[in-house]
């Protein structure tokens, strides 16, 4: 059956209005998460623990929206020619859920058991936090142009390719500091964990500006 173009449109303009309501709640888990570390930073236990509280309904949420659009996706079929790059999409944007959700769990177990850490490495960590933070906030721009200039939303994607160049370097040096100080075993391994999860929500945020911009081709 051959549908009218209009028919196409309108469902392409309803999957980027719902993958972009999808995107402002990572960017509300992955500010969530940058809250847990600034407390981490200030020893703040109870101040983390309320927003690794918020964290967990947040992601709750994140879950419930992508298994909605998935829903939405699957209905409209063949309709959508641009559909499995919407899917590949919100399958990296979610990934970034999980990956704060795992930096919070890590972040919160080091505090409740009392594990010292260096002073110099936890502002590390809130740096990387920030550059990460940093990171989802342009691609957040970069999927909001979408709506009104695909070549502009091209052009943003680069800005999210330079926020997540920052992260890189943060990470990397912040890696350095952690396996090479003096603190207890438990504690270097988990907070290198910490640190990879923060660089890997960069990580995909580019690649979701990646699958952003080839949306953009279609708009």
């Amino acid at each position: 059956m051959v549908f009218p173009i209009e028919t196409e449109e309108r469902v392409k303009r309803r999957a980027l209005s719902m993958s972009q309501d999808h995107l402002r709640k990572i960017v509300e888990v992955t500010r969530k998460t940058y809250q847990i570390v600034d407390a981490f930073h200030k020893g703040d236990l109870k101040s983390a623990e309320s927003h690794y509280d918020g964290l967990m309904k947040l992601e709750e949420d994140v879950v419930i929206s992508r298994r909605n659009i998935f829903r939405e996706l699957a209905e409209v079929g063949t309709i959508l020619i641009s559909r499995e790059d919407f899917i590949r999409f919100l399958i990296l944007t979610s990934e970034i859920s999980d990956f704060c959700e795992g930096a919070a769990f890590r972040l919160l177990e080091i505090m409740r058991r009392g594990w010292a850490v260096d002073k110099d490495i936890k502002s590390g960590l809130l740096k990387l936090s920030e550059g990460t933070l940093e990171t989802i906030f342009k691609l957040r721009e970069m999927t909001l142009t979408l709506t009104y200039d695909s070549v502009k939303a091209r052009e943003k994607a680069k800005d999210v390719e330079n926020a997540e160049k920052v992260v890189d370097n943060l990470y990397r040096m912040l890696g350095i500091k952690i396996v090479s100080s003096k603190m207890e075993m438990p504690t270097i391994l988990l907070l290198r964990d910490v640190c990879e999860f923060l660089e890997a929500i960069a990580d995909k945020a580019e690649e979701a500006s990646d699958a952003a911009s080839i949306l953009s081709l279609t708009m």
